[in-house]
């Protein structure tokens, strides 16, 4: 039972491009006759010239260095001002959110006495305080403080910021997938 094999088809190389540009100083020495004494070279006199023809007057590259500049100036102070601005709108977003937490957990804390004891009503109160005592401190500061708070916070307990920011996104993303359900 043997079995016949079929001749496989043996693989092209790949077609090899040839260089068909000659340099410019190739074709122009193969076309001029050899220069006299009494005459210069053509690639010694003509390269200055087209290098000085290619290159722009002095005062135009600077008018348009300073006009690029101030443009990029521009971009950045705005970008600066809509990046702060945008900042601010999330701190205050973020303090109204922080102090209705705090005061759903002391809401809650009269339920938690009922079902589970004053003790940890107490619990609940304290943590609320807490939550919108933090709320108060986000909303007195400005948005660069607390930036320098979170660099300073992040530099001392790395760990803690990226379990915090882990968490956050997690329970930002629920509430946004729980609002889309919603509308």
């Amino acid at each position: 039972m043997a079995e016949t094999e079929k001749p496989k088809a043996a693989a092209k190389p790949a077609p090899v491009k040839k260089a068909t540009a000659k340099p410019a100083a190739a074709k122009t020495a193969a076309v001029k006759p050899a220069a006299s004494k009494a005459t210069k070279p053509a690639a010694s006199t003509s390269a200055p010239k087209a290098v000085a023809k290619a290159q722009p007057a002095k005062g135009k590259t600077d008018d348009v260095k300073s006009k690029v500049k101030s443009d990029m100036n521009d971009f950045k102070s705005k970008a600066t001002e809509s990046a702060r601005a945008a900042a601010k709108k999330g701190k205050d977003r973020a303090t109204e959110a922080v102090d209705s937490i705090g005061k759903l957990i002391r809401d809650s804390a009269a339920t938690i006495d009922d079902n589970v004891g004053k003790q940890y009503g107490d619990y609940a109160r304290s943590a609320a305080d807490m939550v919108e005592g933090f709320a108060g401190k986000m909303d007195a500061k400005d948005v660069d403080a607390l930036a320098d708070d979170a660099r300073q916070f992040v530099r001392k307990s790395p760990a803690v910021a990226v379990g915090a920011a882990a968490a956050i996104g997690f329970v930002l993303a629920r509430l946004i997938r729980s609002g889309g359900k919603d509308a």
